[in-house]
């Protein structure tokens, strides 16, 4: 048995909360992954079956061993000690195979481990599991050939979002304490907004994409996807920062504090200048709840200080996926010189490798064959990465010209899609083409149905000019201890 039957609870927990417990006698880290490992045995396959786990880390209680007899001897080994890490199965792990969740890669491991995954180790985290994922990351339900179609905790009919969906349902579902996800377009902010979850799109260059398998590097970054805020700060401490072999986090250069940490205001939102951008609301009746969730989310921000500005700047978000996004064109150049440089580890070195062996889900088809026709030296490429350039200007004075911290909107203009329905109105798309940082944080919940019997999570965006993660932490930490919308799902309950 484990969960709150025990000297300590497992449910919602956080790092704070476990090295309290840690400190205190209660808790080692070998029976914290234990009680994790119980839950995925309970219910990812089993009960309601979220199908959200590739692969359980075979060495993950004898690496809580050896952190163990650490502590004994001199205390913890660093700022995430035995924290247990769902790992996205398209970062890479040395130890485990990193897939995409593609069968084309089925079995194939890395040379070495991501710069992330290695920040994770060095901060004395355990690598859990790694997740399932939309295949090679490249839409947003989570359905792949390596493990199928993962489900949402909250309402088993309709999808985790995604490409992140595997992070995002066991996170929620309190399958480990953090999760690490990717992000294109949507696919850190996507999970989180359809599990009542953290998740932040930091700003381009802050965190290596080195050992992580590409979509389009132009616009990949990578992230945390936690149950709070405080959570993903501490995790974002430890996986920022500079890394050679990625030359975008050259500009993050000077633009680290100390710690993110510092930033953690409970009154983050007094004064603060937020504007809403109305154009990334919908107005049909779909769009009802919705709207309704994020008003009253605004409502609250007002409340605890905040300034709200109306924003009516036409912006629309599904035309900068269809526009301006430069995502599919990148596809080609970006997963084949991955692919490439696995060599004889993989029967698979190019993208037209992939699509010859067949061994990949249908589902995925019409995109990576399109991709595979599209060219970076193409005149529409240039013409995106112009209208790119005019839209991170665009933005910029929007928040100037209203004297803005943040920009917020919700991050789906209706409910997270039915199982087998593609995601429609999602609106991350602003922040990951301008490069701009972005979170998500959990805006409340729709109305109870059958099927989702506490509603379906919506999520709460908000987007800054780059490099202003202190700012937008403030603001969603501030809004997170006034609201405390997250609650855990009811069909993974604690035992």
């Amino acid at each position: 048995m484990s969960g709150c039957k025990e000297s300590f609870c497992i449910e919602e927990a956080t790092i704070t909360s476990v090295h309290k417990a840690m400190q205190e006698g209660r808790l080692t880290c070998r029976r914290l992954v234990e009680m994790y490992l119980e839950r995925i045995e309970a219910y990812d396959r089993k009960g309601p079956a979220l199908n959200s786990v590739i692969l359980v880390n075979p060495w993950a209680l004898e690496t809580a061993d050896k952190l163990d007899a650490k502590f004994k001897e001199w205390g913890f080994t660093g700022p995430l000690h035995g924290i247990p890490v769902l790992l996205k199965d398209n970062v890479d792990t040395a130890d485990m195979p990193t897939t995409g969740g593609s069968l084309s890669l089925d079995g194939v491991f890395p040379k070495d481990d991501a710069f992330i995954t290695r920040k994770l180790k060095e901060a004395g985290a355990i690598i859990l599991a790694k997740v399932n994922l939309h295949e090679f990351a490249v839409w947003g339900e989570t359905v792949s050939s390596i493990l199928g179609q993962t489900l949402n905790p909250y309402d088993l009919t309709r999808s985790p979002g995604g490409s992140s969906g595997g992070t995002g349902a066991g996170i929620a579902a309190n399958f480990g304490m953090v999760g690490i996800g990717t992000d294109t377009i949507n696919s850190i902010r996507s999970p989180s907004s359809a599990c009542s979850l953290v998740g932040l799109r930091p700003t381009m260059g802050l965190i290596s994409r080195d050992g992580i398998i590409p979509y389009s590097l132009t616009q990949d970054m990578a992230g945390p996807l936690t149950r709070t805020v405080e959570d993903a700060v501490k995790v974002l401490d430890v996986i920022a920062g500079y890394d050679p072999d990625d030359a975008a986090t050259a500009w993050a250069c000077g633009n680290i504090p100390g710690t993110y940490t510092q930033f953690l205001e409970p009154d983050g939102l007094k004064g603060a200048r937020i504007g809403v951008l109305r154009s990334f609301f919908g107005t049909g009746p779909e769009h009802v709840e919705v709207n309704l969730a994020i008003n009253r989310s605004i409502e609250r921000m007002a409340e605890n200080g905040a300034v709200i500005v109306e924003l009516m700047e036409p912006i629309d978000a599904n035309k900068l996926v269809s526009e301006v996004s430069v995502h599919l064109y990148d596809l080609e150049r970006d997963l084949s010189s991955y692919l490439a440089d696995l060599g004889s580890r993989a029967f698979v070195n190019s993208l037209a490798d992939v699509i010859k062996s067949g061994k990949y889900h249908p589902g995925i088809e019409e995109n990576i064959k399109y991709a595979s026709t599209l060219s970076t030296q193409s005149v529409e490429y240039k013409d995106r990465l112009i209208k790119r350039s005019r839209l991170q200007d665009q933005v910029m004075k929007l928040m100037a010209d209203n004297r803005l911290d943040a920009i917020v909107f919700p991050h789906q203009k209706r409910l997270v899609v039915p199982v087998g329905a593609s995601q429609v109105e999602r609106n991350g798309v602003l922040g990951s083409v301008t490069g701009f940082p972005a979170f998500v944080v959990p805006g409340g919940f729709s109305e109870p149905t059958d099927t989702a019997p506490i509603g379906v999570p919506i999520g709460l965006e908000m987007v800054g000019r780059p490099w202003s993660e202190p700012t937008l932490i403030k603001i969603a930490y501030s809004f997170q201890q006034a609201t405390k919308y997250r609650k855990p799902p009811v069909s993974t309950p604690f035992f």
